[in-house]
């Protein structure tokens, strides 16, 4: 075939003129774009299952995507182990169909506050997740002392000629996930009052 921008047709020895080049080019484009039309409606059909309605609403808690891509530096965060995700930060407003205005912090001040909903997670809040902080009692060296709150388990470990008793210990400001094993002798002559 022979596409110029002017014409499209086959390659051959026929004369055109005037009426005939006119009709042929508009036949052509309307060919064009019905095949358009049909390759457009056959991609949504493959892409719409896969995407999700914007339902966040005014005064929700979202999550902020940080990084579309690993590596990629957003918002002053890079690196493979930076977050995903920042926040939670609630939505102020929505702006058009599908972009969401959000209240950042003021580290965050030289970011445009209107995201797309594709870069929005919705928060669901979880009482568990809650720590209840308790001020630090820090000496004038800037030290900090651990102290226990409660014994979770015991246990004994034996080795080749005695054996060492161990509890598991739950810390102030620490969660029971990071409750450490320690030795019982040790526990009585540092921190009597749990005994």
């Amino acid at each position: 075939k022979c596409r110029s921008p002017i014409h499209w047709d086959e390659v051959g020895e026929r004369r055109y003129l005037g009426p005939d080049i006119v009709r042929d080019t508009a036949e052509a484009v309307e060919k064009i774009k019905k095949r358009m039309i049909a390759a457009q409606s056959r991609q949504k059909f493959y892409t719409d299952p896969e995407r999700r309605p914007s339902n966040f609403s005014v005064g929700d808690k979202v999550f902020l995507k940080v990084a579309l891509m690993k590596g990629v530096m957003r918002f002053r965060k890079k690196g493979k182990l930076s977050p995903r995700f920042i926040g939670p930060y609630e939505i102020l407003e929505k702006v058009g169909i599908v972009a969401y205005r959000l209240v950042l912090p003021p580290e965050l001040s030289g970011v445009h506050n209107v995201f797309h909903f594709s870069m929005l997670r919705k928060y669901v809040s979880d009482p568990s997740y809650v720590l209840n902080h308790e001020p630090l009692e820090l000496d004038p060296k800037l030290n900090y002392e651990e102290r226990s709150v409660h014994i979770l388990d015991r246990k004994e470990k034996e080795l080749r000629n005695k054996k060492i008793s161990l509890m598991k210990v739950l810390w102030r400001n620490h969660s029971v996930e990071e409750a450490t094993w320690e030795r019982e002798d040790e526990m009585r002559s540092q921190h009597p009052e749990l005994f």
